[in-house]
Order: structure tokens, then C-alpha cells, then sequence
């Protein structure tokens, strides 16, 4: 049985702050990291990725669950870094979020499963990698030392 395939219409303006947002991802400096651009113009896939994980019954309910935050947090209006206050930066924390949700994930969901729902360009498995690769290198020794501070 072939699933139909979900489309996602934008609206004129919708569709021209997401182009114009691409095109300033694209056209970054030479020495801006190739992985942080390629996740974040990925980041819409990511997130319907997580999406049809949570419909897929091959995947735990446990699994399902995480995926559920994933997506719900990316939904919210309520973030540890506001859009509307931190720009561009506003989307990092739910570009983490997704990062290690698609990384716990890639623990428990067969990797046949995650692929026959990727719809973005490339191997989804590497992408979600060099992801998490990169938000492991940038955010989390920091992170650690953070909890560890709070935490005694």
C-alpha cells in the first residue's frame, strides 16, 4: 500500500520569509560550517521526519513519545531562545532539540524504518549525525559543565 505523499502549502509570505531564509543559510561565508548550513536547510525534513516516525506502528511507543516532544517543542510558542527576540539565533534551540531527539531515536528505530520516511536530499542517517556531531561539539561539553554547576 503507497502512502501518499504529505504536501505542505505556504503561504505568499510564509514562502517568501522561508526563501529568503534559505537564501542567507546558502550564501553564508566561505568559513561558516558546511554542517550547520546543510542541518539547517534540512531542519523542515528533520522535523517531518519525526513526524512520520510517530505514525509509523514499527515504532515503539516509547520512541513515539520522544519523537511527539520533538515535534511539539519545534511547535511551540514558548522557547528557551524566542524568535522574535533572538532572530535566526531563536531557531538553535529547537534545531538541538530535534538533533537529540533524531539521535536518541536513531538508537531504537531501524535505520530502514527512519530511511523510508526521509523526503530530504542526501542519506537521512548521515545528516542526523553530522548533526548531532555538531551540536555535540558546540553546545555539549558547555551544556555538561552547566548541569554539573547547577547539580550538585
Amino acid at each position: 500500500m503507497s502512502e501518499k505523499p504529505v504536501v505542505i502549502e505556504l503561504g505568499t509570505r510564509e514562502k517568501r520569509f522561508y526563501d529568503r531564509l534559505r537564501a542567507r543559510i546558502r550564501s553564508a561565508p566561505p568559513g561558516a560550517s558546511s554542517d550547520l548550513r546543510d542541518v539547517l536547510l534540512a531542519f523542515p525534513d528533520l522535523v517531518m521526519l519525526l513526524l512520520r516516525l510517530v505514525r509509523d506502528e514499527r515504532v515503539a511507543i516509547g520512541d513515539k513519545a520522544l519523537a511527539s516532544f520533538g515535534v511539539l517543542y519545534v511547535l511551540s510558542p514558548i522557547d528557551l531562545l524566542p524568535v522574535w527576540l533572538f532572530g535566526p539565533l531563536g531557531a538553535l534551540d529547537d534545531l538541538l532539540v530535534v538533533a537529540a531527539t533524531l539521535s536518541r531515536l536513531m538508537n531504537h528505530v531501524h535505520p530502514d524504518v527512519v530511511r523510508s520516511h526521509w523526503s530530504g536530499q542526501g542519506d537521512a542517517l548521515a545528516l542526523i549525525h553530522r548533526a548531532t556531531d555538531w551540536s555535540e561539539q558546540q553546545f555539549g561539553r558547555r551544556l555538561r559543565g552547566a548541569l554539573r554547576r547547577l547539580l550538585p
